[in-house]
């Protein structure tokens, strides 16, 4: 299935959210995430980008790629934006451990299927 600029613009969002969210962890350990403020908020900043974007990704496309967890990755960026005041920093390392790595290629292959997107704007 051809991917539209919308849904590739949306995918590409997700991928650089998730890269900057790994990068962002590279070297870190678990406990950073309580004593580093700058950087938890960094990274749960990221996974909320994952989720908004991954939100406004077509049914189409949603249908077409079940592999894709997209309702997990929705409901997180729900419960981060909503319950900012109670974020499980033990869930929030989970995501950066073991969800957002096997994603990172999934992404990629959908977007290797995009039409090139314009230049972004400044």
């Amino acid at each position: 299935m051809p991917l539209d600029v919308r849904d590739a613009a949306l995918l590409q969002d997700m991928l650089d959210s998730a890269r900057r969210a790994l990068a962002y962890a590279r070297g870190r350990v678990r406990a950073e995430l309580d004593s580093d403020l700058l950087f938890a908020d960094a990274v749960v900043r990221r996974i909320e980008i994952v989720g908004e974007a991954a939100r406004g990704v077509s049914d189409a496309l949603r249908d077409a790629n079940p592999h894709i967890p997209w309702r997990a990755i929705t409901t997180t960026r729900h419960i981060l934006a909503h319950n900012y005041a109670d974020v499980n920093f033990d869930i929030v390392w989970r995501i950066l451990q073991d969800h957002l790595p096997p994603l990172i290629p999934q992404l990629e292959a959908l977007l290797s299927q995009a039409p090139p997107l314009p230049p972004a704007q400044p």
